[in-house]
């Protein structure tokens, strides 16, 4: 009798133990539970932890609440201004319900990636390749809220959208490279010009200076005569300024007059007219 009890107790003991094993489920942290009931969805979501379901009756779906980091193929397309570009980008998501994520949609990853690469092929579209290339912070938002719109529907949330990259043909990357150069150039040509410009006006203040003052020319040549001398390396040929004659010319003082005055030239080609001479006196007592 005993014995049978025993048994019976064992018996009953393991199989509460199965059906034990069979109803316990465990909820990560990171997760949600969702429990179907016959097929219809029960009120309530499962939190972290453990958790019982009716076997044979319940079916629990776990969904992942991390953010999700998907890549977006790259899609090639044609800019607004006839531009062939392939842009490529990643989107970050994330479940904010988790009974929507599986009622709503048969599998929000793949919709999600869809609907991705559609706006993406949509902004491309819309959008000029100086656009995509210097002015991606307003196209990540615009591809964000073009995502976003139908996921809200899912129990989905679009964390953030970015643009990762944007590849060009090879013949627009050499139409791009010379048009920067000749814009280069034409900028360099710009700055030497007035350059040049300003150079002159000093220029013309130097010599209007130097014109009231005949010696600060020759002081500069002295200066520029000096300057090349340093080098060492050529031969130099110093001109004579016609100033500096007249600068010595003014500056040597005229020589006396003399006992006899020079001849002077004719007035229209005839013989030198002598000066006349001085009387000659006689003795004192004449």
């Amino acid at each position: 009798m005993v014995a049978e009890l025993l048994t019976a107790g064992i018996a009953a003991g393991t199989g509460v133990a199965v059906l034990l094993g069979a109803a316990s489920r465990v909820v990560k942290q990171y997760e949600r539970g969702v429990v179907f009931r016959f097929g219809r969805l029960r009120e309530g979501i499962r939190g972290p932890g453990f958790t019982l379901v009716v076997p044979g009756m319940d079916r629990l779906r776990k969904v992942n609440m991390q953010i999700v980091t998907m890549p977006i193929p790259a899609q090639e397309g044609i800019t607004r201004d006839n531009v062939t570009v392939r842009v490529d980008a990643v989107v970050y998501f994330k479940v904010v319900d988790a009974a929507s994520a599986i009622i709503e949609v048969e599998d929000y990853r793949f919709a999600v990636s869809q609907m991705a690469q559609t706006s993406l092929r949509s902004i491309i579209g819309k959008s000029d390749l100086d656009d995509l290339l210097s002015n991606r912070e307003q196209l990540n938002q615009g591809l964000e809220l073009m995502i976003d719109s139908p996921a809200i529907g899912w129990g989905v949330q679009i964390d953030r959208v970015e643009i990762k990259d944007v590849s060009l043909p090879e013949t627009m990357k050499r139409s791009m490279a010379r048009q920067a150069e000749a814009d280069r150039e034409r900028r360099a040509r710009v700055i030497n010009a007035d350059a040049e410009l300003q150079a002159s006006k000093k220029l013309a203040e130097a010599a209007e200076v130097m014109s009231e003052q005949p010696a600060a020319l020759q002081l500069r040549l002295l200066q520029t005569v000096v300057a090349v001398a340093a080098e060492k390396n050529s031969t130099l040929v110093l001109p004579f300024p016609v100033e500096l004659l007249r600068f010595l010319e003014r500056a040597t003082p005229a020589p006396p007059p003399g006992p006899a005055a020079t001849p002077r030239p004719p007035a229209s080609g005839g013989e030198a007219e002598l000066p006349p001479a001085a009387p000659q006196l006689g003795p004192a007592g004449d």
